[in-house]
Parts: C-alpha cells; sequence; structure tokens
C-alpha cells in the first residue's frame, strides 16, 4: 500500500501553517522570547471560568442544539440590535474559524473566486481552496489599508465574496470607514457577499474599528468570538450572524461537521459578553506604544490601531524574511516571517501580546540585528 495515494489533490498544496511551526519550535526551546503567536496573555476571567465550571458540574456537557443555546442566541441578538440596530439571523460556531469554514462551505462552489487582502490572515487562501474555490489576493502595500479600487479592479464573472478583516492579522491596521463603505459599494455594484471578520474588533485602541455591517448588512456575514478578547482561544466559540438564507445553511452544515459548539463553553460566552475587558484592553494598547517606540527609529512600519501585531519590514541587508527569522532564532527570539501571509517575503510579524519585559528583550535583539544588518 502507498499512503500517499489516498491523499486528496486539493490538500498538497497546503502546507503546514507556519504560525503553528513557530508555536511547536517554541516548545523545544529553553526560556526562548517569543514574540510569534498570537494569544492573549492575561487568563480567562474568573466570571467565565465560573460560568463553563458550573455548567460541566450541573452536567451540561452533552450536545446544544446546532445554532446554540438559546439563551446565547438571545444576548448576541440584543448586542448586535444595539450597535447595528440589525436584527439578522444567528449561529453559534466552533471558533470564528468554524463558521469562516461554513460560511465558505455553504457558499463557493468549484472555481469561484474569493478575493483576500494581500497580507492577510493564513487560513484564508487555504479555506478557499480547501472548498474548491480559488483565493485572488489584492495587494494592500505598502499602507496596509483597504484600497477598494484594486478590489474593483480585480473583480472578474467568477467573484463571489470579498473576505475583510478589521483589525487585519497580521498588521493590526484598522481600516478607514469611508474605506470599509466604498468596499460594500464594490460588493454591491458586482453582486458579491461580504465576509467580515471581526475577531480583534474589541481589541481598538484608537477609537472603534469599522464594520461591514454598517455599510452593507443585507450582503455581509459577521463572524466574531471571544478568542482574542477574552482570552478564550483554545476553547473554540465564536459566532455568525447574517442573512437567513445563508445562515440556515451553515447551520445544516454544522450539524454534519463540528455539530456544535462547545457546550459548556456558551455559558462562558454568555458570563463573557457581561464581562469587562476594558482594563485588558488599555493594557494592550500600553503594549502598543511600548513596541512602537521601540523599534521606530530602527524599522519601517505602520503603527497598529488594534489587534496585537506589528508587521515591520525587515532590515536592509536581508534577502527575505525568512533569512531574518532564522537569524533570529540563533538568539532564541521566534517571529513569524511575512511570506506566511503574503505573496511577498519582505516583512515580519511581531505578536506584542506578551509581558513588557519580554517586548523590551525582544526590540533589543531586533535592534541588534538590524545594526549588524547595515554594519
Amino acid at each position: 500500500m502507498t499512503p500517499r495515494r489516498f491523499i486528496a489533490d486539493h490538500i498538497a498544496g497546503i502546507g503546514s501553517s507556519g504560525i503553528r511551526r513557530m508555536f511547536d519550535l517554541g516548545a523545544t526551546l529553553t526560556d526562548p522570547i517569543n514574540l510569534s503567536i498570537g494569544q492573549p496573555d492575561y487568563p480567562v476571567p474568573e466570571s467565565i471560568k465560573t460560568a463553563m465550571i458550573r455548567a460541566i458540574q450541573t452536567d451540561r456537557n452533552g450536545y446544544t442544539v446546532t445554532r446554540g443555546i438559546p439563551e446565547l442566541r438571545q444576548r448576541i441578538a440584543e448586542q448586535i440590535k444595539a450597535e447595528f440596530d440589525w436584527a439578522p439571523d444567528l449561529l453559534v460556531t466552533s471558533g470564528l474559524s468554524g463558521g469562516l469554514l461554513l460560511a465558505l462551505m455553504a457558499c463557493i462552489n468549484p472555481g469561484d473566486e474569493v478575493l483576500i487582502g494581500d497580507p492577510g490572515f493564513v487560513s484564508y487562501r487555504h479555506l478557499v481552496r480547501l472548498v474548491g474555490g480559488v483565493p485572488v489576493p489584492v495587494d494592500l502595500y505598502e499602507d496596509f489599508q483597504l484600497h477598494p479600487e484594486r478590489f474593483a479592479a480585480a473583480v472578474t464573472k467568477r467573484t463571489k465574496i470579498v473576505i475583510v478583516s478589521s483589525p487585519s492579522n497580521p498588521t493590526g491596521v484598522v481600516h478607514r470607514p469611508e474605506e470599509v463603505g466604498a468596499l460594500a459599494e464594490v460588493a454591491r455594484t458586482h453582486d458579491l457577499l461580504l465576509l467580515s471578520d471581526e475577531i480583534y474588533s474589541q481589541l481598538c485602541y484608537d477609537g472603534p474599528g469599522p464594520s461591514a455591517v454598517r455599510y452593507a448588512p443585507e450582503r455581509t456575514i459577521l463572524l466574531r468570538g471571544f478568542g482574542k478578547s477574552h482570552s478564550m482561544t483554545g476553547l473554540r466559540i465564536g459566532y455568525a450572524a447574517g442573512p437567513s438564507e445563508i445562515i440556515t445553511e451553515m447551520a445544516k452544515l454544522q450539524q454534519y461537521t463540528f455539530v456544535c459548539a462547545p457546550h459548556p463553553v456558551q455559558y462562558g460566552a454568555l458570563a463573557a459578553m457581561d464581562t469587562d475587558m476594558s482594563r485588558q484592553v488599555a493594557d494592550y494598547r500600553q503594549k502598543r506604544n511600548l513596541v512602537c517606540d521601540e523599534l521606530e527609529s530602527i524599522f519601517d512600519f505602520v503603527r497598529p490601531a488594534g489587534g496585537f501585531y506589528v508587521f515591520p519590514r525587515i532590515p536592509a541587508g536581508f534577502s527575505s524574511s525568512t533569512s531574518f527569522i532564522e537569524q533570529a532564532v540563533l538568539r532564541k527570539l521566534l517571529l513569524i516571517p511575512g511570506e506566511v501571509f503574503s505573496r511577498r517575503d519582505t516583512h515580519f510579524r511581531i505578536s506584542y501580546a506578551v509581558s513588557s519585559e519580554t517586548i523590551r528583550a525582544g526590540c533589543r535583539i531586533l535592534r541588534s540585528l538590524a545594526g549588524n544588518a547595515s554594519g
């Protein structure tokens, strides 16, 4: 038997995640300075832990209805109504990534094209391929803003979906409201669906970020979760909201894939919606300021306004972000090369979801590497 004969052709082009490789590498090094992983460094708030523990202890461990427990769906509906004056259909998902996969499965036929900003989150293009679609990168360099005219120029008769994410991973950029509105007009003109990835929506530091929902609610699937904002990354809980016809198909697919979001964690999400995270947001604002202050005189980067990432250009003297990261690893500094997120290999991602001491230690190494390259 030749095992590789049984592997599907469409899987062959999907490599292992560069982010997860760094995660695994960090587990093998002694005391690495890890600025690679986008995972909050504060614990899950006690109110959320208590709600999940109580759910487990009271035997709320079995299947829920596919769309999620009614209490959580009602609370999400109230929040969305208050924020957008919008009453969409709802589905509780196994993390935002689960919602993204279900949306693509529900909407993409073989050969359909999906427009994705470049740089963008690594999963987008691979999930599109996984469901038979064609990812089409749209260049966002050098300021990483949307540039709606570039999306408009990329539209073809096969284009079906545009993925928009703000704040962005890997850049930390929060898109300008007028550009989100202009992109919504592109979607309306060409009859496209918008998938709005808002996993970092609560982590905005210079004012609230815009949502596609405000500009085109009738053609937007809103995807949100609790992982990044409430440190629940491993608990896999999120939700999708949008037109009933699409959400209904996503719910049908959830029956045969995820079945339902983790039952006890749904009660944790319910508690999360009433948990004040302003202190943690203020802490990340300070860390954003710290990493920018530490690097701005040496590295070229766009100052992030949300999330917990900076995406600097590699110093002169390095041929690629991969070669730069290799030198950093020799000093036990873990970063993510830009080619993970982009067709270009000119930048690298820093996560400042770590202690201030770790940020300072990592930035010392980065300044040293830049100095050696220029020398």
